[in-house]
């Protein structure tokens, strides 16, 4: 058995001290670095980018014969970072306390040099899919939408990543609760509805505050019931099968959550944004002078809504919080609307992801979950319908406890323990899919 866990983990070091940061992205040096040792391995290897700066590597294995594709997917860019807050230099990829610590170490170039870990062992072994083939798509530009990567990808060249099954980032931390152990599949990401709620008054000279009518103050109100005030729960078949394989009601979801609360505040503050809408105001504009009381306020608000659902529900769930607008004095504008998505939650990737686990971490159960957010996956649903899309990076020793708050924070860091282990499983499973 190769030594996964050294390949991956000298593969990440080396993939971190390549700075991706996005914008500008600047990726084609790392990317040219896989491309290499995709082509030495035995893939037939493609780059092909909206700018030539910004590549996406596409790598194809082809089997003996016809059957399913499987892609192993991951982004190479990475959020800022800031030197002066981290123990160690975000982009020195060093080994230090049994982690490997940089930008990415855990969104996501740690999946990559897994993914890719695995693919190499298998290729210089000789191996070849009995049927089908395996795709390694290692993207540019997720962490701004995709316009360069994903999306354009999938709309562009849809014939170069067809697939039938995608193995994502989005999941696979530990999920400790009284006492078990669960492993999130991601299966669904939020869409996003995001809106403007605009207030109106009279300008005046802000010398004399009572001659205007100031539309800012206006906001006032609508501020709090943003704060104070929740929406109802909207739950999809993602959320009621997490909430069942947590042993809450998912009948009750009110009650599900108060519970969870209780019993884990820190899971419930997880577990809460996948069970319906959620409103946050995030910006707000008002007079473009200090000294002119503003006859218009406007609030920006991000949106997220579950995947399946539109701009109905997100407007149904606006205004029981905020008020009828007649009433409540504001004007709603949507400025962005983008569905979610979702993939079945039972299929044959799903069946070996659980043997696997059962196999590697048998005090483990394996629970779908909801991305609050979203991943290029939700590209490639919309592009493929019929495609089986997962976020999976299975974890032993970090749990969702420790990683979370490390994505796009300070001292970003992943136990090589998990690396070796992650590695193992996309061998594993390509085979198991693949023959």
């Amino acid at each position: 058995m190769p030594d996964l866990q050294g390949a991956a983990t000298e593969l990440l070091q080396r993939l971190i001290r390549f700075d991706t940061v996005n914008p500008p992205g600047g990726e084609r040096p790392a990317q040219e670095h896989l491309a290499r040792l995709l082509a030495d391995a035995g893939f037939a290897v493609e780059l092909l980018g909206r700018t030539p700066e910004r590549p996406n590597l596409v790598a194809r294995l082809r089997g003996r014969a016809d059957g399913p594709t499987l892609c192993l997917l991951s982004h190479v860019d990475t959020v800022l970072a800031t030197p002066s807050d981290w123990e160690h230099d975000p982009w020195s990829g060093d080994l230090a306390d049994g982690c490997v610590w940089g930008r990415g170490a855990l969104d996501m170039k740690s999946q990559t040099a897994a993914e890719i870990a695995a693919a190499i062992s298998l290729a210089r072994e000789g191996w070849r899919p009995a049927a089908g083939e395996l795709l390694v798509v290692v993207l540019v530009d997720e962490e701004t939408g995709g316009a360069e990567g994903a999306q354009w990808i999938c709309s562009e060249h849809p014939g170069k990543v067809r697939c039938d099954y995608v193995l994502n980032e989005g999941g696979g931390s530990v999920i400790p609760f009284e006492g078990r152990r669960h492993l999130g599949v991601c299966v669904a990401e939020k869409g996003v509805f995001r809106f403007r709620v605009s207030t109106d008054g009279v300008a005046g000279h802000a010398s004399n505050p009572r001659i205007g009518d100031n539309a800012l103050l206006k906001v006032v109100p609508l501020l709090e019931r943003m704060r104070d005030r929740r929406p109802g729960h909207d739950v999809t078949d993602a959320a009621r099968a997490m909430l069942t394989a947590l042993g809450l009601d998912a009948d009750d979801p009110a009650g599900a959550l108060a519970s969870l609360r209780e019993r884990d505040p820190a899971l419930a503050l997880q577990v809460e944004p996948m069970l319906g809408v959620t409103i946050a105001p995030t910006r707000i504009w008002a007079s473009e002078k200090i000294n002119v009381i503003p006859a218009k306020a406007t609030i920006g608000v991000d949106c997220r809504v579950p995947p399946g659902l539109g701009r109905d529900v997100a407007e149904r769930r606006a205004v029981e919080v905020l008020g009828a607008p007649d009433e409540a004095g504001y004007r709603l504008e949507w400025t962005e609307q983008v569905a979610g998505n979702a993939s079945p939650i039972e299929s044959p990737l799903m069946d070996a992801i659980r043997d696997w686990a059962a196999e590697h971490d048998p005090d483990a159960t394996v629970v779908p979950t909801i991305m609050p957010g979203f991943t290029d996956s939700r590209s490639f649903r919309v592009a493929f319908p019929d495609v089986v899309a997962y976020g999976f990076f299975p974890h032993r020793h970090m749990t969702l406890h420790e990683t979370f708050p490390l994505v796009h924070g300070a001292n970003e860091r992943i136990d090589v323990r998990d690396l070796g282990h992650a590695a193992a499983f996309y061998r594993d499973v390509t085979q198991r899919l693949l023959g």
